[in-house]
């Protein structure tokens, strides 16, 4: 059977739910892709502390994408040494992986949102600001989880004035008391503890995109790029998901030779992995919000259902695909090979 296929995934609000980040919709399929020895390499701008934990959930042993495509983490020995430099790609060893490093450190991302902010005047909040509650708090995580969410390396999500999280921030308990930044409880989410987490919505579209522009040229002003991810903005380096996406397609070509590839993924973050891809999957927003595929064109394949049950449908789909396209190639070489005895 060909097993030449590699699939790239997002992780929030496309294999994770967007409000309680269970992925239990996803294991039937996920199964499936263990069955055929199909690597899943998630892709996300979450940190590789966080990504860590989920990948060893979810029983992967694979390399994954971190921070938006700042770094690619291979557990050592994963490919031979040879293939880095075939591929031209840098690897450091760290913690038990070969890492490949993309994106800009953290350090020099808060000194230009720094920057920015105050040249802007906007009330920006980066989770450089937040105390590990306060992050608990604008994201719906536990704790533990938040903490992960904290140790940043190469990207800096944050949201603007008159966002949800901005307005969770405003209200929060003791307003008068409370400085962004500080340790001190901030007390239970509103709606966290009934599974219910409000979309991040803007009341005046057109001036939300117009503050976006204006920030996204003066990023780019100073060598950096900002995205929009299913919650937050992210502001990074020249890094994203496609080029990370790339350089590991080389390398899984230099493993397994001729490979198919699929990726999923649901926001404008995710753009450059489905534009690296043969097979991009754009998986339904959970507010029901049609966006714009820049670049991706007519092979885009669209899972109507939002979060892990359109990824699950969406691998199905893809996986029929591939036994298809399989069946047609041994019955082209079963062709061939009676044409050259008859």
């Amino acid at each position: 059977m060909f097993t030449g296929l590699v699939v790239f995934s997002d992780l929030d609000a496309t294999l994770l739910d967007h409000q309680t980040y269970s992925f239990q919709a996803v294991l039937p399929a996920l199964k499936k892709m263990k069955e055929r020895n199909i690597p899943l390499v998630l892709c996300t701008s979450k940190t590789r502390a966080e990504t860590e934990v989920i990948a060893g959930e979810l029983g992967l042993k694979h390399p994954f994408i971190v921070e938006n495509g700042g770094a690619i983490f291979i557990p050592e020995g994963y490919f031979p040494g040879s293939f880095y430099k075939k591929a031209r790609v840098k690897v450091t060893r760290k913690e038990g992986y070969e890492v490949i490093q993309l994106g800009v450190p953290y350090r020099r991302l808060r000194s230009v949102f720094k920057m920015m902010r105050k040249k802007t005047g906007l009330k920006m909040v980066g989770f450089g600001d937040l105390s590990v509650k306060e992050i608990a708090s604008v994201t719906g995580l536990g704790q533990k989880e938040a903490e992960m969410a904290a140790r940043r390396e190469y990207d800096e999500p944050f949201f603007l004035e008159n966002s949800f999280e901005c307005r969770l921030i405003e209200n929060l308990p003791n307003p008068d008391e409370h400085i962004i930044g500080q340790n001190h409880s901030v007390g239970p989410v509103p709606g966290e503890a009934a599974g219910f987490w409000p979309d991040q919505k803007s009341e005046d579209t057109e001036d939300r995109d117009k503050l976006y522009s204006q920030l996204k040229e003066l990023a780019l002003s100073c060598g950096l790029e900002i995205t929009s991810g299913g919650r937050f903005y992210h502001l990074t380096g020249k890094n994203d998901k496609g080029r990370a996406v790339r350089i590991l397609k080389r390398l899984y070509r230099l493993q397994l030779g001729k490979i198919i590839t699929a990726g999923l993924g649901d926001s404008e973050n995710d753009w450059p992995m489905l534009r690296a891809v043969d097979l991009p999957v754009l998986v339904a927003r959970p507010d029901g919000r049609q966006v714009k595929t820049p670049g991706i064109g007519v092979k885009l394949i669209r899972a109507l259902r939002p979060g892990p049950a359109g990824w699950a449908e969406a691998v199905d789909f893809i996986l029929f695909m591939v036994d298809l396209f399989s069946a047609e190639n041994r019955k082209e070489t079963g062709k061939k090979q009676g044409g050259r005895h008859g």
